[in-house]
């Protein structure tokens, strides 16, 4: 729909708008979005490729990307009848996002030499994971049935050394959980410190996975508990 136009001095401006409605107006910031996860994921695959970032700041990324299409994409798929159509209609020039988008996976896992596909998909598996527990302390949920079932299922995929300082935190964290009441929440000041305890375990985590062989070995390896 046009508006009327908009006189400055000897021009005349006439504005499109996209959106008459909420409904509407949430449909292009939804889209808009999607258009900016592409874009970035497009931008990180180049940058990979050209070995402007590591492999450890690239997974991650690339993951968290990757979810994050995945959640969009059930958002706008009333709208978007496929993800080729929207790239199409937007004229986006972003094969390397086309790409990762349809393998699903980071290229560090699509083309893991050393690692066999099951701790390729042990490590997607893990990061997702990761993510997942970490934007719900974002998303300040703070009760132990929101909680415990994430927490659970990532202590148990985190098959980390017995050593690792991260996963044994996340144990306590699990344990502090399991004694609480199913309505009961965290503090403020304990969700902070869960989220970087969290944050800790994940960092190590893909230390682990940039250092030698034989310590990815031991970690797909580790059986957890």
């Amino acid at each position: 729909m046009l508006s009327e136009p908009v006189r400055t001095g000897v021009l005349k401006i006439r504005w499109d708008r996209l959106y008459t409605t909420n409904a509407e107006r949430e449909k292009c910031s939804l889209q808009a979005k999607l258009f900016g996860i592409i874009v970035a994921l497009d931008f990180l695959e180049r940058a990979y490729v050209r070995d402007s970032i590591t492999a450890a700041e690239y997974s991650p990324a690339c993951t968290r990307l990757l979810s994050q299409y995945m959640t969009m994409l059930k958002l706008v798929k009333d709208s978007i009848p496929s993800i080729e159509e929207f790239v199409t209609r937007l004229r986006l020039d972003t094969p390397a996002a086309l790409h990762r988008i349809k393998v699903g996976v980071p290229a560090t896992v699509e083309h893991s030499s050393e690692a066999g596909p099951e701790t390729g998909k042990w490590i997607a598996e893990t990061t997702q994971n990761f993510i997942t527990f970490m934007d719900a302390l974002k998303l300040r949920l703070r009760a132990k049935d929101q909680l415990h079932p994430i927490l659970q299922e990532l202590v148990t995929g985190f098959k980390g050394s017995k050593e690792w300082e991260g996963r044994s935190r996340m144990v306590g964290w699990l344990i502090t959980l399991n004694g609480m009441k199913a309505s009961e929440e965290l503090t403020e000041e304990q969700s902070r410190q869960l989220l970087f305890d969290v944050d800790y375990a994940y960092a190590e985590f893909f230390r682990s996975l940039s250092g030698d062989k034989n310590d990815r070995d031991d970690a797909f390896r580790a059986p957890s508990h």
